[in-house]
């Protein structure tokens, strides 16, 4: 067996059919991308790929193996990294009253 092929076969283990991941991952961002337009949330980059990091892990856990630890560990990893960018912007701008914050056009954007 060919070594893409042999990791294939061992991901299909704990990640499922790749088809099927790929649905359930693609209605949950959808999912996301419609409720922040009709909310009108702004998301920084790092918040969107984070939520749509996690739309794919949730995505491996339907389709897969929901008790792989992994799957898991990355939500969290993920989530771990908005909460850090969060609190560095915070320390960063805590000096300067919130109606005079920046506003960083590559940051913020409407999903």
């Amino acid at each position: 067996m060919i070594a893409v092929e042999k990791i294939l076969e061992e991901r299909k283990k704990t990640h499922g059919e790749f088809a099927d991941q790929a649905i359930f991952s693609q209605h949950i961002k959808t999912l996301l991308r419609d409720l922040t337009k009709s909310n009108k949330t702004f998301l920084t980059a790092v918040q969107t790929e984070a939520l749509e990091m996690i739309a794919h892990k949730i995505g491996r856990i339907l389709a897969g193996d929901p008790n792989h630890k992994d799957h898991w560990d990355d939500i969290a990893g993920y989530a771990t990294l908005v909460s850090k960018e969060l609190a560095k912007r915070s320390e960063q701008r805590s000096d300067i009253p919130n109606d005079r914050q920046p506003v960083d056009k590559y940051q913020a954007f409407k999903v």
